[in-house]
């Protein structure tokens, strides 16, 4: 009997340390900074017109789980979703149709289009299924040369560019409400430098937004999901691409999603909470992609 207690009280032990050991690599919260977890997510999404994934750039586990949701939710919508992304320019759409249509190669593909530097172990493999399995992508941010000009020169400089150019750029005139915690906070930092102006920062982000929200809702279907993937900075507090795609189409169910990295994941920090939908907290020690 002693024997069996001793053995019985070993794996209690032994259960406990290992309990004790385990380092999850996130953890996921709620709206309301309540612990959940992946199945919830993917539900809510499944029921969204929209969902807005925020990564941070260079966060492994973001990536990893963007992949893993837009392949769950292809399989539970019976693939009615479209993508779309930061990372793509619509002046780029024809190189990317002409790439999913077979028309040119991967090789030529990435050659031709301006990828970001970390594509190929953070973007490739959404996109590369996107690919073999005859979904859309969306490039939806505006050309980086037409953000550039008005973080030097203002939104006004957008009015001189030719009408093939606007047609890459959200409707003129683009309103920016500098009320907005996202744009408040850009103007108070006063980034300047580089050619351009602390007062045209929190424009040149705007306008990409702007941008952004406008290609979103031009490619909206009806019964599908479109995902988009974009930086955190992007949809957090339900601002930024949220308030221009409300006013371009509103009336929409959109889950948001945002990614953040502390030291403890146990329990958002205050800094964290009430950013999104959903909240996947990171360990601060997490490997990067760069």
């Amino acid at each position: 009997m002693m024997h069996k207690t001793m053995l019985m009280l070993a794996a209690i032990l032994l259960t406990t340390s290992l309990f004790s050991q385990k380092k999850p690599a996130y953890q996921l919260f709620n709206e309301k900074d309540k612990k959940s977890n992946y199945e919830k997510m993917l539900k809510a999404c499944a029921n969204a017109d929209v969902v807005f994934f925020g990564e941070s750039h260079n966060n492994s586990i973001a990536h990893w789980l963007q992949l893993e949701l837009t392949k769950d939710l292809h399989k539970q919508k019976d693939g009615n979703i479209i993508l779309g992304a930061e990372m793509y320019e619509p002046d780029g759409q024809l190189v990317l149709d002409e790439y999913f249509s077979g028309a040119i190669t991967q090789k030529s593909f990435e050659k031709e289009m301006r990828l970001w530097p970390n594509y190929k172990t953070d973007y490739k493999p959404v996109l590369e299924f996107a690919k073999e399995n005859g979904l859309r992508m969306v490039a939806t941010n505006i050309p980086r040369r037409y953000a550039n000009l008005v973080y030097r020169k203002g939104l006004v400089a957008l009015d001189s560019l030719s009408d093939d150019a606007k047609k890459y750029i959200a409707p003129l005139p683009v309103t920016v409400d500098l009320e907005l915690k996202c744009y408040k906070d850009l103007l108070e930092m006063g980034m300047g430098g580089h050619g351009g102006s602390s007062e045209n920062f929190p424009h040149s982000q705007a306008v990409k937004d702007a941008t952004m929200g406008y290609f979103i809702h031009k490619n909206m279907e009806e019964g599908k999901t479109f995902i988009h993937y974009n930086g955190s900075y992007h949809s957090d507090n339900f601002e930024s691409i949220l308030w221009y795609l409300n006013n371009y189409h509103p009336g929409l169910e959109i889950i948001t999603i945002t990614t953040v990295e502390q030291e403890d994941t146990s329990s958002l920090s205050d800094d964290n909470k009430g950013k999104a939908n959903f909240t996947i907290c990171v360990p601060e020690t997490m490997t990067k992609t760069y």
